[in-house]
């Protein structure tokens, strides 16, 4: 088996493409980049949430200390 050569991935790059057609590849492709987007966009929104959170906090630390 050994190694993997650019001649054995452009032979198995062409059988994918003849078992799924290439308008099956581009869709999955799509939906994959979409996945993909839509994680790292919850990760941005989750962190933002948690700065927003501790600002907060420490907000109404200042607050209570100010008491």
């Amino acid at each position: 088996m050994g190694e993997i050569s650019i001649t054995k991935l452009l032979v198995v790059a062409a059988l994918v493409v003849l078992l799924f057609g290439t308008k099956k590849l581009r869709t999955l492709g799509g939906d994959l980049g979409a996945a993909i987007k839509g994680f790292k966009k919850a990760m941005n929104d989750d962190e933002n949430a948690a700065k927003t959170t501790a600002a907060n906090d420490a907000t109404g630390e200042r607050i209570a200390h100010k008491e």
